[in-house]
């Protein structure tokens, strides 16, 4: 044991802050103990997480000795930088019984050249200073901000920053406008959950250097929908949207897109075919798609094509027509390799019968093809695609929840299909 101890106590340094970095800040400070050459030595460290379960030991009398503790850690006079600074907790840090200065710690952290800020809190409107917005040293900032309103101070810059997440936060007028052209070599943004109202006319990001974008609207509390989604983004390589369809949307200079997960559901109150026309047209170079719908909201008739597509994920709670559908969707992505589709049987779905013309991709590319929740009224699906796709190589089908007997007798059906492709094997999970 002592060797090992010494060894420890011998390596430089920064090797020494880099363990501590690794521990949950009471076991940091436990190292205090070891030696004298340990006793403020906790102090230095580069990573300071705070969370509730640190709160919820401490009583009266600890607590101001936990606030002057804070303060010497975040005020450390060795002006070791910063790596990050996280403060995680709904209720403790600033209600009425402890009343943390959870401000002066954020510019304390600031003043470190702090390089990652994550802060889940109430009330966290109240208590960013002002100087969060002009900081030079972040890279990265985190805000879950519950029904607090976010207010952006007019000389925003954020030169550094490449990260950007944003969640259950309010913004108004255009504050975020300001936010998001003040990030010059922002690379990462996130809106989760936040409250645009009083900006709702459209939602509007302009951002050259931006690569992935996350955009999730709270799908249960659509009151407004008559607002327009407006993107530039000529560089963005991940796009990933959740909302019901919006009155429009204007989608530019995506040749980058790579990836994009779309989540979308219908509206009755808006033209939703026009409008989700203009979403799919925003996101045709993307390479890999997947489309979650609970309705035929994209009509086959007006998609583009998607040259790049080499995979489609597509979720869908069953609707008429759904079959027929698919394949005209396919008719549109001509390079298509794989195939994975998920859709829950719903009852009283009448199946239609599946068109005559086969896509090309079934012809040429198509090579791989996944069906979970698998159920034995998809099994003419199967079926039209083993018999059509003729560079197939792996059917694989997932039947989760399925008695022994049933299973065997749907694998048996399985198993009596023609397959056009003599090298494709059928996988069951």
């Amino acid at each position: 044991g002592d060797v090992c101890e010494d060894r420890i106590s011998n390596f430089p340094d920064h090797i020494r802050r880099h363990i501590l970095s690794f521990l949950p800040i009471k076991a940091a400070v436990g190292t205090s103990i070891i030696s004298t050459k340990w006793r403020y030595f906790f102090a230095s460290i580069s990573t300071i997480k705070f969370d509730g379960y640190l709160m919820s030991g401490l009583t009266e009398r600890n607590l101001d000795s936990f606030k002057n503790f804070v303060d010497r850690l975040l005020k450390f006079p060795d002006q070791v930088s910063l790596d990050c600074f996280w403060l995680n907790d709904i209720i403790s840090w600033n209600d009425e019984d402890h009343n943390f200065d959870v401000s002066d710690w954020i510019c304390a952290a600031l003043c470190r050249g702090v390089k990652e800020i994550d802060l889940d809190l109430e009330n966290l409107g109240d208590i960013l200073p002002a100087l969060l917005f002009t900081c030079h040293s972040l890279v990265t900032l985190k805000l879950v901000a519950v029904g607090s309103e976010i207010k952006v101070p007019s000389d925003v810059c954020l030169g550094n920053l490449k990260t950007l997440q944003l969640s259950n936060s309010q913004f108004v007028g255009d504050s975020i406008h300001r936010l998001i052209s003040n990030c010059h070599v922002l690379e990462d943004l996130a809106f989760i959950n936040c409250d645009f109202e009083y900006l709702r006319e459209e939602v509007n990001i302009q951002s050259p250097s931006l690569k992935r974008l996350v955009l999730v609207f709270d799908v249960i509390e659509f009151e407004n929908i008559d607002y327009v989604v407006v993107i530039n983004a000529p560089n963005l390589v991940y796009f990933q949207y959740t909302d019901t369809v919006v009155k429009g949307y204007t989608l530019t200079n995506m040749k980058s897109l790579e990836k994009a997960h779309i989540n979308i559901w219908e509206s009755d109150s808006i033209d939703c075919e026009t409008s989700a026309t203009h979403l799919i047209q925003g996101i045709r170079n993307v390479r890999s798609l997947s489309l979650t719908t609970d309705k035929a909201i994209f009509l086959t008739s007006r998609l583009p094509i998607f040259h790049n597509l080499i995979e489609f994920k597509y979720d869908s709670h069953a609707f008429d027509g759904i079959e027929t559908w698919l394949v005209e969707f396919l008719h549109c992505a001509p390079n298509l390799e794989t195939l994975t589709l998920n859709f829950p049987d719903v009852a009283g779905t009448r199946r239609k019968a599946l068109p005559i013309e086969v896509p090309s991709c079934l012809s040429f590319h198509l090579k791989e093809i996944e069906i979970s929740c698998f159920e034995t009224h998809i099994i003419e699906m199967v079926s039209y695609f083993l018999d059509n796709a003729m560079v197939l190589e792996n059917l694989i089908i997932r039947m989760k929840g399925m008695t022994v007997t049933r299973k065997t007798k749907v694998i048996n059906q399985l198993l009596q299909l023609l397959k056009s492709s003599k090298k494709c094997l059928i996988v069951i999970l």
